[in-house]
């Protein structure tokens, strides 16, 4: 089944073509918000492609890495409570290290995900305020092209950092991962330092050369339910926060300081049966506090998505069918993730199969949309002529 079909465009005349032919019109003011190699089509294709990159990354990490390492990391941990029960420090030092770095492995595959997916929130409200701008066009193009290299190399240093360490590094204590990703952000920062200028400027009223149209209006289903589930989303995840907050916050701080001293205790006094038990407790602990502070940002990140996706439907040159259907199965995966998130202490492995099943639900519907802003950029570039 072909993925287009009867379509209504912006002035609410359907259009009808050939079997087989494209049937989506696109309006000539329409397409001069979305030129060819401008920065807001360079941000939009980043964005969108950061973010469903970013999604699938934390998906394979969850699956493959997540649980093992926690796994590991509790085994490591029981065997430093023995080794301070033996006075034999040399062997506690090792496996202390040791859980340094099962840390450190988890903790730079999970910055790489949030970082690459919040740079590519960030370029999509940058896609958003271009008109606002006041820079040249070339300078804006410059401008995007820095902030999705950045966007792309951040994530690649700080997942690097653990496995490059400090090799054939000319700095005692920053490797070349953790150079690559420095470098990254400042790139990053100075890209934004110019758009904050082109704001500053544009509402100066200093003409920049170049006027760029505002992103068009549409009243369409799809923005209107991408909106209002953003906006529940968002709500839902500031509720639950609260709650936590409020319930759980400081009764698990209070918990985590009681079961290392705990640890230690039964450790001194060789009761490693009790020492044992206690890193079980300490190791469900932290699974209570990841799935809550899991739940509580997905909640919020998929609740932010689906707003400033709602901006970029004109550009989605899919049947109103499909463009429907990516809408539902975002908002769908944006509610399964975190709900069976939370559920998984509960429901073990099926809780986590069918969260992880609402994070590829996201990614499909993100690489739907691109595909169909991939579409509607082809199309304009025939129809003008070839990009520009």
């Amino acid at each position: 089944m072909a993925i287009w079909g009867p379509s209504t465009p912006f002035d609410g005349e359907p259009v009808f073509a050939k079997e087989g032919e494209l049937r989506q019109a696109i309006p000539p003011n329409i397409a001069a918000t979305f030129a060819g190699m401008s920065a807001r089509r360079i941000f939009i294709f980043g964005g969108i492609g950061l973010i469903a990159a970013g999604m699938l990354f934390g998906d394979i990490f969850a699956v493959f890495v997540l649980h093992q390492n926690a796994s590991q990391t509790g085994e490591a941990l029981l065997s430093g409570v023995k080794a301070v029960a033996a006075h034999d420090a040399p062997a506690a030092r090792n496996v202390f290290s040791g859980i340094g770095g099962l840390l450190e492995d988890r903790g730079t595959k999970i910055d790489a995900h949030v970082h690459m997916t919040d740079a590519g929130y960030l370029a999509l409200l940058l896609a958003l305020i271009q008109p606002y701008v006041a820079l040249s066009k070339e300078r804006k193009r410059q401008f995007a092209r820095l902030f999705v290299l950045g966007g792309v190399a951040l994530p690649a240093g700080i997942f690097l950092i653990h496995y490059v360490g400090l090799a054939y590094s000319p700095f005692s204590v920053i490797g070349w991962a953790s150079v690559l990703a420095d470098s990254a952000g400042g790139l990053l920062i100075v890209v934004l330092l110019a758009q904050i200028w082109g704001l500053w400027r544009h509402f100066r009223s200093v003409r920049s050369g170049s006027v760029e149209p505002e992103m068009p209006l549409e009243n369409s289903w799809n923005r209107r339910a991408l909106l209002t589930g953003g906006t529940v989303l968002v709500l839902l995840g500031f509720l639950h926060g609260a709650w936590y907050s409020a319930k759980y916050l400081y009764e698990h701080e209070a918990r985590e300081a009681r079961i290392l001293n705990g640890m230690l205790d039964e450790a001194g006094s060789h009761s490693l049966p009790a020492a044992a038990q206690s890193v079980s407790e300490y190791g469900g602990l932290q699974a209570e506090k990841a799935v809550m502070i899991a739940a509580h940002s997905h909640l919020i990140e998929f609740g932010l998505l689906a707003m400033l996706l709602s901006f970029i439907q004109p550009y989605v040159f899919l049947s109103d069918l499909w463009k429907a259907r990516c809408v539902k199965m975002l908002l769908a995966g944006s509610i399964l993730l975190p709900v069976f998130v939370l559920l998984e202490l509960r429901m073990g492995l099926i809780a986590g199969g069918i969260a992880d099943f609402g994070g590829l639900l996201v990614i499909i519907a993100m690489s739907g949309m691109l595909v169909g802003v991939l579409r509607y950029s082809g199309r304009l570039d025939a129809e003008t002529g070839g990009a520009g």
